[in-house]
């Protein structure tokens, strides 16, 4: 048993502009790492694209219409203020979504222990009709329907440790009791969404938003004391990480100051519950992260604990 690595080239090919901090150079970055010694001989899958269908278990028929027929033959075409499509968006966007199924499926086909989603864009912002930071379909969503609709499960955890809270991912499983978003984020910062006081249908909804300049004490407290409570208690069959690391201190988008340690941390102690509620299957993807050093950082924690579990 293993982790296994979910990616692909046509990752690389979603052109958000120059400048813009959600660039094919963070693919790059995560590629680096995996080329590391303790991580190279992890199996690398390629991610499929996403069906319309899987699409439309979490979004809007026709948005996803719209954004597939939205894209442009040269130049781009604006989303949002900061969610872009270019020429070769159509296969990242579909790839990504489609490689959160892909590793769903693996792990509960006992394929490997857990897996990790190394692909971009990132996706916990995107709303069942509306693109939003950077992000066009909900991935980590995507997946936890599609383990619903495929495999039959009738509770699916998210837990989102990015900076930004994950409102997208929280839309779509509000009203839903079989569904658990649990999130820790600094507040105030955008999208300006994940109050403590947004429970959800069921209290199914947990949101532990940080103040700025909030470091590893307080993290690691909110965690330990009301989300992985709160996470044993629901008892998931199922685990899906959001993996964003721009808590990182390092990070240009925000004022958290967690590093690699808090990173390595709160996943050992997400594996464990999962080891206890669900027969480790953890799934994890990729969100945010936006200095390349914090990144690598980040991501090579979060895969140390990975491999380990």
């Amino acid at each position: 048993m293993t982790t296994l690595i979910f990616t692909h080239p046509d990752c690389l090919a979603h052109d958000t502009g120059p400048g813009h901090p959600e660039g094919p150079h963070r693919l790059a970055v995560i590629w680096e790492v995996l080329d590391r010694d303790e991580f190279k001989g992890l199996e690398r899958r390629p991610a499929p694209e996403a069906t319309t269908g899987q699409l439309a278990r979490v979004h809007d028929r026709a948005y996803v219409d719209a954004v597939l027929a939205a894209m442009p033959v040269q130049g781009y075409h604006r989303l949002d203020g900061d969610t872009l499509l270019s020429p070769g968006s159509r296969g990242a966007i579909l790839r990504a979504a489609g490689s959160v199924c892909a590793a769903v499926d693996a792990v509960m086909a006992g394929e490997a222990t857990n897996a990790f989603c190394a692909v971009r864009p990132c996706g916990h912002h995107a709303e069942p009709a509306r693109a939003m930071g950077f992000c066009v379909f909900n991935n980590v969503a995507v997946g936890a329907l599609h383990a619903r609709e495929r495999h039959g499960l009738s509770r699916v955890a998210v837990v989102d440790f990015d900076v930004h809270h994950g409102n997208g991912t929280q839309a779509m499983f509000a009203q839903d009791a079989g569904l658990f978003f649990a999130s820790t984020h600094q507040s105030p910062l955008y999208p300006g969404t994940g109050a403590s006081w947004e429970r959800g249908v069921a209290d199914n909804i947990l949101n532990l938003p940080l103040d700025p300049y909030s470091g590893s004490a307080e993290f690691r407290q909110a965690v330990e004391r009301v989300i992985l409570p709160a996470l044993e208690a629901f008892a998931p069959e199922l685990l899906l990480i959001s993996a964003g690391f721009d808590a990182h201190a390092r990070d240009p988008l925000a004022q958290l100051g967690l590093t690699g340690a808090d990173f390595e941390w709160v996943t050992r102690k997400l594996v464990e519950v999962a080891e206890r509620q669900c027969g480790n299957r953890v799934v994890s993807v990729l969100e945010g992260g936006y200095d390349e050093t914090g990144l690598a950082e980040g991501c090579a924690a979060h895969l140390r604990a990975l491999t380990r579990a």
